[in-house]
């Protein structure tokens, strides 16, 4: 009988120490499979970094657009004001607040040459023309500031005014002649 308990012990021995040890080394694989989640999600997190500060980024002629948006709180009719402020850390970038409304704005190319800043996630637009400048939000489908002019624009306004520019739609004289 004493055999019979000898030869247990030896033959349930490696068994049960093997058990013993297979929670250490479950503990140090989880600990591998946690530390690389981490990795990944660190890494996920760089790449999404990248991307945006790649999107961010404007072109030259994005920042060429910039330089000449006019700064400075502007009056608008009805006695509103928009105030656009350059962003120091992100040349090209414009922060523009009308009452309690805030925009981070970047210049967009427009085939008529009119300065365009836009802010795509609050669907903002800001308008530039040489005589007047507006606000609209495209995602309501509606003017937020109209007819807010810096003062080269209100010099441009009141030039037009005195010396209209012709219509391309009344004959010139020479044509009305012949």
């Amino acid at each position: 009988m004493i055999k019979v308990l000898v030869v247990t012990v030896f033959l349930l021995a490696p068994p049960l120490a093997l058990m013993a040890q297979a929670p250490a080394q479950a503990d140090s694989a989880a600990k591998r499979l946690s530390s690389s989640r981490t990795e990944i999600k660190s890494k996920a997190s760089q790449m999404a970094s990248g991307i945006m500060a790649a999107e961010a980024a404007l072109s030259p002629a994005e920042l060429a657009i910039a330089l000449r948006v006019y700064l400075g709180k502007l009056p608008c009719e009805l006695g509103a004001f928009v105030t656009l402020t350059a962003d120091s850390k992100s040349p090209g970038y414009f922060d523009v607040q009308l009452k309690n409304l805030k925009y981070r704005m970047f210049p967009v190319e427009t085939s008529t040459g009119a300065i365009r800043l836009e802010d795509k996630q609050a669907g903002a637009v800001w308008l530039q023309l040489g005589n007047k400048s507006m606000l609209m939000n495209q995602k309501l489908g509606r003017r937020l500031a109209d007819d807010c002019k810096s003062p080269d624009q209100a010099l441009m306004a009141e030039m037009l005014i005195k010396n209209p520019v012709p219509s391309i739609l009344e004959p010139t004289a020479e044509v009305a002649v012949k």
